[in-house]
């Protein structure tokens, strides 16, 4: 499966589960909690991505990587916004020098 087609595919089941009941699944109910609960399941993905890469394992890298994607997909979706979004922003800055990017939003 292409990758393009993987995200997509989960963008719109993330988006399905909005209207979900609480109980009905994970995602309906990091929703159903709040913009809090998400944040707070953003954050600890992303500490225990900083962790196994401090440890060095390759697999547990890609496994908590994919579980800080995938918590920064439903926090998108939670705030109206698509994973297209972010790659059109990605798109914008390719080419673009990293000091420039970073100077440009200072100004």
């Amino acid at each position: 499966m292409k990758h393009d087609t993987v995200l997509n595919q989960l963008a719109e089941v993330l988006e399905s589960r909005k209207q979900a009941p609480a109980d009905s699944s994970y995602v309906a109910k990091l929703y159903a909690n709040g913009l809090d609960s998400i944040l707070k399941k953003v954050g600890e993905e992303a500490t225990e991505t900083v962790m196994a890469a401090k440890d060095g394992d390759k697999d547990k890298i890609v496994y908590e990587v994919a579980d800080l994607w995938f918590h920064t997909l439903v926090l998108l979706a939670q705030q109206n916004l698509h994973p297209d979004d972010v790659l059109n922003e990605l798109a914008r800055r390719f080419g673009m020098s990293g000091l420039v990017e970073k100077a440009n939003r200072h100004s």
